[in-house]
């Protein structure tokens, strides 16, 4: 894997740091598919419970696209004719790292410790849970260089913020800061940005910890629910919680209470 991108596991959590700090973390094609192949191995893995994204330096959690890299691009192919190339980056490595990250059969924790912009923000909301330095910013930032959503932002966002609070977002982009991503749903949680790297690993190794089938189903039905019809929802809960009820996780966890211990999980 790249330099740009760091990936351990470690007690079955799975850490994925970008690793550009001096270029804001931006995402140029190494970093890019670096993050793809990260996102994917963390997703695959069966010893991994729980993921954590996170990202070096105190400036930015990931600013989007390379844009140095990608108007080099875009020169190349206007003299070739074509523009396919240039674009291809969302069938290639954005859509990739969003079905990893979201479709991932674990928790996904964001650790957001700067600005987080364009894809940057959607691979964010990709997260199960964001926990957001208090210096920290979003922006969708598309519009202002004349693109439209990428990274499951059309996806993600309205579902967190609501379609008219999207739409606001994606049309006038703007600097969104912690405390109103919290008030928007964007942030779950905000702490002092010195405490951020100690919180996100609590937090996420805590969740490693935990009942990984449980968590997972929790995932499925969520996204399920958002597209299907109250009776749809509640024959899936049931067909979820018959399959979470046959765990072994459930088992400890019901043994523990009656025994007022404290359960270990075995993730499965």
């Amino acid at each position: 894997m790249a330099d740009t991108v760091l990936y351990e596991v470690s007690d079955g959590l799975a850490t994925i740091t970008l690793n550009r700090p001096q270029a804001m973390n931006a995402l140029n094609n190494e970093t890019k598919a670096a993050l793809r192949d990260a996102a994917q191995a963390a997703a695959a893995d069966d010893a991994v419970r729980a993921v954590l994204l996170t990202a070096a330096g105190d400036r930015a959690f990931c600013v989007g696209q390379d844009l140095k890299e990608h108007v080099g691009g875009l020169l190349e192919a206007r003299e070739s004719g074509s523009d396919e190339g240039v674009m291809s980056t969302v069938r290639e490595h954005y859509n990739p790292i969003v079905r990893a990250l979201a479709g991932a059969a674990k928790p996904v924790v964001a650790a957001v410790n700067g600005v987080a912009a364009g894809a940057g923000f959607g691979f964010a909301l990709a997260a199960d849970y964001r926990i957001v330095a208090d210096t920290a910013s979003f922006n969708t930032s598309f519009a202002g260089v004349a693109l439209t959503a990428d990274s499951g932002i059309s996806w993600t966002l309205p579902r967190v913020v609501g379609p008219g609070r999207a739409a606001d977002l994606l049309l006038f982009p703007r600097s969104i800061g912690a405390q109103e991503a919290y008030d928007l749903g964007i942030a779950n949680r905000i702490v002092p940005a010195a405490e951020l790297a100690a919180e996100a690993v609590k937090v996420a190794r805590g969740l490693a910890e935990g009942p990984t089938l449980a968590y997972a189903a929790l995932k499925e039905s969520l996204g399920y629910a958002l597209s299907h019809s109250l009776e749809e929802a509640l024959e899936k809960e049931d067909e979820l919680q018959t399959r979470a009820g046959a765990s072994q996780d459930h088992t400890i966890a019901v043994q523990a209470f009656i025994n007022k211990e404290k359960p270990k999980y075995l993730g499965s």
